[in-house]
């Protein structure tokens, strides 16, 4: 049921001959409904047989308006016995409904339109559905849903569903819309129906209940998702994503890479002994599952995962050593200019003593010195290229890229990930050298991606099932424990103190603030005044400020006279979050810290602790604090566990944040819960290889189905 004024567009008039653009060829404009449709995803057929209820009304049967209580929500008619505009304190419309047993119930209506009174014209009757509010002058409804009807009108034979939508898009058109579309929509079986869990529905008879459930269907399984129904349709999209994801593994297996070996005694020995401190087994293990990676002819596609300060740097250099040993260059990219330089530090450090040439290229890097790093990498004579996204720009070329680093890769978008990839292929097409067999045709480069937020292993065998993943479990020793403190802000003042104190005791500290786009100029305020408070203060310590709209050259001099120790307090916005390693700073501060991500909170934390000191963490909030602010900042009080902290973010909020922009915003799982629907995983995960041994066709069809132009975004 609808207003009378929510219904559908009517079709443009015909256009009028000699305009140009709309003769009898052109295509008839479309409506703002259709226009939102399209902007919502829902072009095809299957789309909007897929677009499921949010949740239903029930409009199967008429209440005597004698049994309504104050509050419930009813469906009733009658007949409207008057219907005037009432101007006192607001121009309103007010329409009286007498009911077959006499009964009388007020509709108002704030915001109203002509169509609303011809509708509701006296002597009419209506069929209204809303909220029963009963008071002084009696029962009333606050614009309730309307419609016109006779007598006989039927009622509904099943639950109105009542679909996410926008402004520009009716409820009613959308309605139409999707049972239309449901008659035609492919929903045949595409699954042996032996290979579909017992108890399940046909997908089709699936659709048709929840789109048009009976009376009778229980409203809690359909609104929990528990129903059979839902659960048919959870199985067939987490098959579709496994389908694609072991798939996209499948074919990986028959492109073609550069065969990466060291040499015995080569650099990567050299580097090993050359290192001023020893791996831990981890680094050890992980390092040797890139090396065997690396030393097939099949593109490696390996996830690097280690919480904050395990040491991926280094083992990101090891597999270098390994690339360079062998002939190849090795680009490495990082989503910050200052990630990327203290990579190009450590790495100059670590790999310029064995003679290898490191070139940097960010956007920072102008004119003839960036001209001189372009021909360096072009030329061979780089063979270790340090940057951000500026390394993927058309102007760049490699002589012979073979391994590609991309650190905290959920913070790139996919586009920007196939440009590294593709480096190689654009460039190298039939390359013959070194691990390359003549007229092996297009190469690609390895790819190693790192990530310092540990993937639960739910998601892990979910959006990352086609990736290997490596993970190192186990932090350097010396490391100091990080105790996590969390304050109000009306205890701004005692933090202060403490910090005074810190200061006093020769230890260094951060403090952050947030930044968030949409207020840029007021958080970078708050980090100014911050900055100006501390100062004040902290009379004769010395106080620095970095925010992303300082020069590059500016922010390199602040972190440089932190980093030296010469500055005993870092007043920054989150272009520290990660990247900065500084041992001596054992303090962190992070004000407003119910505006950041858990996920972001536990980067930022790790900042500090990469000393023998023990190290403290402050979360300052402003309250009042949600539920998930809460949750957050007790989990951050409760462990240091990168996994733990990993776990809860996703119980928190769900795998976007983990994923960042591997789907490049689309999400995989609409239906799906990777916590509650884990069997239902584990069906979908054994089946997956066996559909597409078996039947590849039918899992063909599936991913088309289900997942339709977003297959692309896995192979990145």
């Amino acid at each position: 049921m609808t207003q009378a004024s929510t219904a559908p567009s009517p079709p443009p008039p015909p256009a009028k001959p000699g305009r140009p653009g709309t003769g009898a060829d052109a295509a008839p404009a479309k409506s703002a409904p259709q226009k939102a449709m399209e902007k919502m995803g829902l072009t095809r057929d299957i789309d909007l047989a897929l677009h499921l209820p949010l949740r239903y009304e029930d409009e199967t049967t008429l209440t005597p308006l004698d049994r309504a209580h104050d509050g419930d929500t009813l469906q009733c008619e009658g007949e409207v016995i008057e219907s005037r505009i009432d101007m006192r304190g607001r121009r309103q419309l007010l329409v009286k409904l007498r009911d077959d047993d006499g009964a009388l119930l007020t509709l108002r209506f704030l915001h109203f339109y002509p169509a609303h009174q011809k509708t509701m014209a006296v002597g009419a009757r209506v069929r209204v559905r809303g909220e029963i509010r009963v008071g002084f002058f009696g029962r009333e409804m606050v614009h309730p849903n309307f419609r016109k009807v006779d007598a006989d009108t039927p009622l509904s034979t099943s639950l109105t569903p009542v679909y996410p939508t926008s402004a520009q898009l009716p409820q009613t058109y959308l309605r139409k819309a999707v049972a239309s579309a449901l008659r035609r929509a492919p929903l045949d079986e595409v699954l042996p129906l032996a290979l579909v869990p017992k108890g399940l529905p046909a997908l089709r008879d699936a659709l048709n209940f929840l789109h048009h459930p009976p009376p009778s269907a229980g409203l809690s399984t359909l609104e929990d998702h528990t129903h059979p129904a839902w659960q048919r349709l959870k199985f067939e999209e987490l098959l579709a994503q496994q389908l694609s994801q072991q798939r996209a593994q499948r074919e990986r297996a028959h492109l073609r890479a550069p065969s990466l070996r060291g040499r015995p005694g080569g650099l990567h020995e050299q580097l090993l002994a050359a290192l001023p401190f020893a791996l831990t087994g981890a680094q050890h293990r992980v390092a040797g599952e890139i090396a065997a990676d690396l030393a097939r002819p099949q593109p490696m596609h390996r996830l690097l995962q280690g919480d904050v300060g395990s040491g991926k740097t280094v083992v990101a250099a090891l597999a270098a050593a390994v690339a360079i040993d062998a002939g190849w260059q090795c680009a490495l990219m990082a989503p910050t200019e200052i990630l990327a330089e203290q990579h190009f530090r450590k790495l100059i450090g670590w790999l310029e003593p064995l003679g290898i040439r490191v070139a940097w290229i960010t956007g920072s890097v102008k004119g003839k010195a960036r001209q001189k790093m372009l021909d360096a990498a072009a030329s061979g004579e780089a063979t270790l290229i340090v940057g951000t996204h500026a390394v993927i720009e058309d102007k760049v070329r490699f002589h012979r890229l073979g391994l590609a680093i991309i650190d905290e890769q959920h913070r790139f978008g996919v586009a920007q990930r196939l440009a590294l990839r593709k480096k190689l292929a654009d460039e190298a097409t039939g390359a013959v050298g070194p691990g390359v067999p003549p007229g092996s045709g297009p190469l690609e480069p390895h790819l190693l991606m790192m990530s310092a937020t540990p993937i639960p292993r739910t998601l892990a065998m979910t959006y990352f099932a086609d990736l290997d993943v490596s993970t190192i479990d186990e932090l350097p020793p010396g490391r100091s424990p990080i105790v996590t403190r969390v304050f109000a802000d009306g205890r701004r003042d005692d933090v202060i103190e403490k910090i005074a104190a810190a200061v006093e005791d020769g230890r260094q500290v951060y403090w952050v603030c947030p930044l968030i786009e949409e207020s840029e100029a007021l958080d970078l305020k708050n980090a100014t005044e911050t900055h100006a408070e501390l100062g004040a203060a902290l009379p004769g310590k010395t106080v620095g400020l970095l925010h992303g709209r300082m020069p590059a050259a500016e922010k390199a001099a602040v972190m440089s006279l932190f980093s030296s120790g010469q500055m005993h307090i870092l007043v920054a916005t989150t272009v520290i979050e990660v990247g900065v390693d500084v041992p001596n700073a054992s303090v962190m501060v992070i004000e407003h810290a119910e505006r950041f991500g858990l996920s972001q909170l536990h980067q930022l934390r790790g900042r500090v602790g990469r000393g023998s000191v023990a190290s403290v963490c402050v979360l300052i909030y402003t309250g009042p604090l949600s539920d998930t602010g809460k949750s957050r900042l007790r989990a951050m009080a409760e462990t240091t566990d990168g996994f733990e902290i990993a776990r809860r973010d996703l119980d928190i909020r769900g795998p976007g944040e983990f994923m960042g922009a591997r789907q490049s915003g689309a999400q995989l799982l609409r239906f799906a819960d990777l916590q509650e629907d884990a069997p239902l995983l584990s069906a979908a995960r054994a089946l997956a290889p066996r559909l597409l041994d078996e039947q590849p066709r039918a899992a063909q069809l599936q991913v088309e189905r289900w997942l339709g132009h977003k297959t692309e975004y896995l192979k990145a």
